[in-house]
Order: structure tokens, then C-alpha cells, then sequence
């Protein structure tokens, strides 16, 4: 069987596209599996993983936890809300007392860019990145390329815009990796304060009138503005950002063109996404969130094969 480059899914910078390759072969296999009857596999029967959170996750713990069951491996899950990381415990101390449970994968989300890499000097275990900060988000570029993949044949040489909140967005940056590995051309669009001052480094286009991005893209992947990690005011309010990058089903609907519009959740409905088009069938997020389970099982049994 072919195998991984990687013994970690820190990033989608450090894998190659044999890797997304890979994962998204697997992936289709899985999701073949998560729609029969019987919804289980043995492969890791034998495997113990902890999901290790340090920041709030509904979705990605959920789909994480899900794909592991899925494979039957035993899992942990560990918050730090109720932990003794709140008593002063280090990053490190906190995850070589769950290994000492003898547990041979770790799922780690952090608010510090750069955790996962840096646990993954000092642990034997595999690591995924479930985001760390505002730097990567791997499975989440993965689940959106697999998505997009599934509704339109191929990723390659499409055209993807990423609309939003860039600058606080690790879904972006680990999407713009992983589309460009795959042959799309990319555009970030959004407020110029939202925008981080070198995206064009990353070969990207740039574009800060929403209804021109769309007219470009064969696809639009909608963020949400990160409230929580920011510091400052990047705009007037939430009702001036809606009325320049809000979308509706009214203005999906005047483009020459049928666009996919994705969402990596949770939205905020009525700022970035109306109602209307967040439930159209241009919208393609649920299957995002059905993929998301398939994706994981993928990253995870491949993993485990690397020991």
C-alpha cells in the first residue's frame, strides 16, 4: 500500500499532492463505508487516540471523534477548560500525561501557531493539526478540496475564491495551500483590512469587490469574521460588512454562471451568508460536514500506518 510522506499532519505546507492524492483515495473508500448499514471498520481496533483541545471546537471535535469510532479505535477526549492546565500544567507536561496512558495519537487543537510542530519534537505519538491559531487548519483544506473534488470532477485548474475574514483565517491559509498543490488558481477577496499585508506573496489573486470575485470563481468559499481573535475594529460593523460582502441567493442567482458556494461553519446567517443562500442548491456546505467525517478517517488510518 502506498504510504504517507508524513508522520505528522501538521500542515498542508509539509505534504505533497501525492499525499492529498492519497488521503482523498482512502477518503472515497471511507465514504463508502460511512453510508452502509453497518458503519464501522476494524482498522484501528488497536489504536488509542486523544483529541487534545485547548480552544472550543464543535464541528471539527465532533467529525474527529466520529471518524475515530468509525475505525474503532479507543479514544480520549481531553478540554483544557476543565483541566489543570488551568493550575499552571505546561503544553508539554499536559500531553506527556496522556501519553503515559499509552496513547498513540494525538488530535491537538491550540490557540498558538506552531504547537502541534513544536509537540512533535518532543513526543513519540503522531499529531495531527486540528488548527493551530491562525497559522493552518489541514483537514479542513482537505475536507473543501474533497468537496469541491466531489461536485465538480476535478480540483485542477478551477478558480476558487476565498471570501472574508483572510487575515485572521488558518482555514484560508491551509486552503490556499492545498488548492494551489492541486492545480486551482486562487483569490482571496474581503475588507483591505482584512487582508494580510503579504498574501500576494502566496501567488494568489487579490480582489476586494465581492460581486466581481464571483463573476471570476467557479467556486466561493465563504468565511466568517473571527470575532473572538480579534483584537481591533477592521470595520465600521457587522451591518456595514454585510451590505459590501454579505451574499444572497438574489445575487448568486444574476451571475452568468452556476457558482458552488461552500462554508467551512459554523456561519453566521444574515453576515456573511443570507439564509437563502446558505440552504440554495448552489450551497454544498453539508456535504462539507459529511465529507469532513471520511476526509479524517482517511488522515487517521494513514497516520497509523506510519507508527
Amino acid at each position: 500500500m502506498q504510504e504517507l510522506s508524513v508522520r505528522h499532519l501538521l500542515g498542508i505546507k509539509d505534504i505533497t499532492p501525492q499525499d492529498i492524492q492519497l488521503i482523498f483515495e482512502i477518503a472515497d473508500n471511507f465514504k463508502d463505508v460511512i453510508n452502509r448499514p453497518i458503519k464501522k471498520v476494524p482498522s484501528l481496533r488497536d489504536i488509542t487516540i486523544a483529541n487534545v483541545f485547548f480552544e472550543n471546537s464543535t464541528r471539527t471535535r465532533l467529525s474527529f471523534e466520529l471518524a475515530e469510532k468509525r475505525l474503532s479505535a479507543d479514544v480520549i477526549n481531553f478540554s483544557s477548560s476543565g483541566s489543570s492546565v488551568k493550575k499552571g500544567e505546561t503544553l508539554l507536561d499536559t500531553v506527556n500525561n496522556i501519553l503515559a496512558m499509552k496513547v498513540d495519537m494525538i488530535v491537538m487543537r491550540h490557540s498558538s501557531p506552531g504547537a502541534p510542530h513544536f509537540l512533535s519534537k518532543h513526543i513519540p505519538a503522531n499529531i495531527v493539526n486540528a488548527g493551530d491559531g491562525t497559522h493552518e487548519h489541514p483537514t479542513q483544506a482537505l475536507l473543501d478540496s474533497f468537496s469541491i473534488r466531489e461536485r465538480l470532477g476535478e480540483v485542477a485548474g478551477k478558480k476558487v475564491v476565498i471570501i472574508g475574514d483572510i487575515l485572521h483565517s488558518r482555514v484560508a491559509l491551509s486552503n490556499i495551500f492545498a488548492l494551489q498543490k492541486q492545480g486551482a488558481e486562487v483569490m482571496v477577496c474581503g475588507p483591505i483590512t482584512l487582508l494580510p499585508k503579504y498574501i500576494q506573496a502566496l501567488g494568489v489573486k487579490v480582489e476586494t469587490d465581492v460581486r466581481k470575485a464571483l463573476a471570476w470563481c467557479d467556486v466561493a468559499n465563504v468565511l466568517r469574521i473571527q470575532l473572538e481573535r480579534q483584537q481591533m475594529k477592521y470595520f465600521p460593523s457587522l451591518r456595514e460588512y454585510t451590505l459590501y460582502y454579505g451574499i444572497d441567493k438574489k445575487m448568486l442567482d444574476s451571475l452568468d454562471k452556476e457558482i458552488v458556494l461552500m462554508h467551512p461553519g459554523p456561519i453566521n446567517r444574515g453576515v456573511e451568508l443570507s439564509s437563502d443562500a446558505a440552504d440554495s442548491h448552489h450551497s454544498i456546505i453539508l456535504n462539507q460536514v459529511e465529507n469532513g467525517v471520511a476526509v479524517r478517517m482517511a488522515v487517521l488510518y494513514l497516520l497509523a500506518q506510519k507508527g
